[in-house]
């Protein structure tokens, strides 16, 4: 019954709105036949000094015997013209040049029609009567508009008092989303003043709102007009010159947004929808970076291409990345199940075609890897798993080194076997002069990716140590040994902090703005190097094409920023106040941490690639044979969970440097010494 009803209730609808737009159509019809003649009639009057009797009798039988002949013509014309079609709510330039090539087609049909049927009629008659007829045929058309214009207008003034809004930018852009404001009833915001650097704007208005300086005049009339929200509409400005401006504007506690990019101006799409929150990486104030995907295309594309650590946020990017270059294969590999879920769903919603293979399993288990391997025989590694958590690890200082180093091993081991072509490690610069035991495993890690490229070109792979914990029982399915002639190319890609990764300050800090503060920073002094999570993912993919093996690929990730600075500018992009709104709170170096990340060690050199943000880093020479002896003994060590590891790292990894009152060694635990140190002095 309810199904009849509504059904019922639509109908009426529907027929409601068709009949009143006929009552539309007809009162517009009736309104230009009275218009057209009305128009030519006062044309005359005016031409004899709006004077009845002065008229001449010919020119009035004139007009009057061509007034049926005339109104049927324009009538038609205006008809043909689409002119009863249109929802003139909506009317815009098109509509206004179809009424001036009606009115241009009448007047050529009322100059020739009158004159060579009936009468030659005054000049004025002819001018006067077709701009009468012009504005009269245009003016209630757009009346329409205009009056829902005012309505909207008086909505937002009566129902809800609008944001105070200042636009930066006076372009194409600015215009648009002014004019976007101005027009829809749904955005309740008015733009009160206009910020733009050119100087021939200044005192100058757009659509009534005033151009009132540049961005020196930001504060105060952010001040004078009572400013709620600031809009950066100026697509095309570079990074310093967007980042020095939101800066200015983070002074004003105002919310801000900007525009993402220029494309949407050519297809003509900006709006106040286009508008995005502004992120904290606008204002790093660098270039976005850009990577040549042909190369990368060319890479990947028909390749089965293996990522470990899948699910996590370098990893999931990576898929990302590689799923849009058009692998044969593409494998995923994750021990978090969750994180495994989420990009597994993603992909196939966003690739259908892609053919995704999804693997729980984890880097540490020797004999799921080498299953792996065996069965979908991978061209390509990308090695992003990995334990990353500095303070975490200081906690589980053996887990460290059997996840990241022993799992790198294991894994570059079975690439090895099965034949892949190239591994590429994902390290970080805690690798360098590492004060943290998760800095030293990924050191460690760099160390094995290089000792494995030097026995691949030495042609030494059978002397490889297999590294296992299952015992000999039962464990059958990895080779003994890797066949003579194995070619798999080993790189490492070492790259800073990411903006947005998993454990990356960002989330924390927006987790506590948003419950009130206080925001924690580790120390006012503390630097570190940021990219954004795809800018990283697409350097280390092109870093992967001018691999030849035995590289450290390391990442130009521009200048260093203070996470002091960091943390202030999100909590005034969120609208608050430092130290007044959201208090910022000190809690001292975590245990490992330094306050100063590098990219490079002292000792390595630099090398130039084709593209100026990825550099080769010269690998250190130490002694492979002692390092692989070293590496097992750390490995039995680890997986016994001795208290001495980190002395055994240290042994290993000469310029790690533990702090003491981290190294949380007990005075019982053995202190080991494995052989010599594996760097071998130059």
């Amino acid at each position: 019954m309810k199904k009849k009803e509504r059904k019922s209730n639509q109908t009426i609808r529907r027929h409601f709105s068709l009949y009143h737009w006929r009552i539309v159509n007809m009162f517009l019809i009736a309104y230009d036949i009275l218009a057209v003649n009305l128009s030519f009639f006062l044309a005359l009057w005016l031409r004899f000094d709006c004077r009845f009797s002065a008229i001449p009798e010919e020119y009035l039988n004139a007009f009057l015997y061509f007034a049926p002949m005339y109104t049927v013509a324009c009538i038609a014309v205006f008809w043909g013209l689409r002119l009863y079609k249109s929802i003139w709510r909506f009317a815009s330039f098109n509509e206004l040049l179809r009424v001036v090539c009606a009115t241009g087609i009448t007047a050529v049909v009322q100059l020739l029609g009158i004159t060579l049927l009936f009468q030659r009629m005054p000049v004025t008659y002819y001018f006067t009567g077709v701009l009468l007829q012009f504005f009269s045929v245009l003016g209630i058309r757009f009346m329409y508009r205009f009056v829902l214009l005012l309505r909207a207008w008086k909505d937002k003034d009566t129902e809800q008092v609008p944001h105070r809004v200042m636009l930066i930018g006076a372009g194409a852009a600015g215009q648009m989303i002014l004019h976007d404001i101005v027009r829809s009833k749904e955005i309740n915001d008015r733009v009160y003043c206009i910020i733009d650097d050119n100087r021939n704007k200044w005192h100058r208005f757009i659509e009534g709102v005033p151009v009132v300086g540049g961005k020196e005049d930001i504060l105060s009339n952010c001040k004078k007009y009572h400013i709620e929200k600031i809009y950066l509409a100026i697509p095309s400005a570079t990074a310093e010159q967007k980042r020095d401006i939101l800066q200015i504007c983070n002074e004003t506690g105002c919310e801000l947004k900007s525009l993402p990019g220029t494309y949407q101006i050519t297809r003509g799409q900006i709006t106040v929808q286009s508008m995005k929150d502004v992120a904290i990486e606008d204002l790093l104030g660098r270039q976005p970076i850009h990577v040549d995907l042909d190369e990368v295309f060319q890479f990947i594309s028909g390749k089965t291409i293996l990522v470990t650590g899948g699910g996590g946020s370098i990893g999931s990017e990576l898929c990302r990345q590689i799923a849009a270059h058009s692998p044969k294969r593409l494998l995923l590999l994750e021990i978090y199940e969750n994180n495994a879920y989420d990009i597994q769903m993603e992909l196939k919603d966003k690739y259908p075609e892609l053919d995704l293979v999804v693997l729980i399993g984890s880097v540490r288990d020797s004999r799921r890897v080498d299953q792996i391997f065996r069965e979908y025989r991978p061209d390509v590694v990308y090695h992003a798993a990995a334990h990353k958590h500095v303070p975490l690890m200081e906690d589980s200082p053996c887990e460290s080194i059997k996840n990241n180093a022993i799992g790198t091993y294991k894994t570059a081991y079975a690439a090895m076997a099965y034949g892949c072509k190239r591994f590429v490690l994902i390290s970080t610069d805690k690798a360098v002069n590492p004060t943290n035991i998760m800095g030293a495993s990924k050191r460690l890690c760099e160390m094995i990716i290089q000792s494995f490229d030097r026995i691949v070109k030495e042609n030494r792979t059978s002397e490889l140590p297999v590294l296992f914990t299952h015992g000999e029982d039962g464990y059958t399915n990895q080779p003994r040994t890797i066949p003579e002639g194995a070619k798999t190319e080993f790189v490492a890609v070492r790259f800073g902090n990411v903006l947005g990764s998993n454990g990356s300050v960002i989330p924390l800090f927006k987790k506590q703005i948003a419950k009130g503060g206080p925001v924690t920073v580790t120390h006012p002094d503390i630097i570190r190097y940021f990219m954004t999570i795809p800018e990283a993912v697409s350097l280390v993919l092109q870093a992967g094409t001018y691999a030849h093996g035995g590289e450290i690929f390391v990442l130009d990730m521009g200048s260093p920023v203070k996470i002091d600075t960091l943390a202030r500018n999100l909590i005034k992009i969120s609208g608050y106040k430092p130290d007044v709104d959201i208090m910022i709170e000190y809690t001292g170096l975590r245990p490992g941490e330094k306050l100063f990340e590098e990219k490079l060690m002292e000792e390595e050199g630099m090398r130039r690639t084709q593209n100026d943000l990825i550099h080769i880093g010269c690998p250190i020479p130490f002694d492979t044979d002692v390092f692989l002896k070293q590496l097992q003994q750390l490995m039995e060590a680890s997986y016994d969970n001795r208290k001495d590891i980190r002395r055994m790292v240290a042994d290993m990894v000469l310029t790690y440097h533990p702090i003491q009152e981290n190294a949380r060694e007990t005075d019982d635990a053995p202190v080991t010494r494995l052989h010599e140190p594996a760097f071998a002095r130059s």
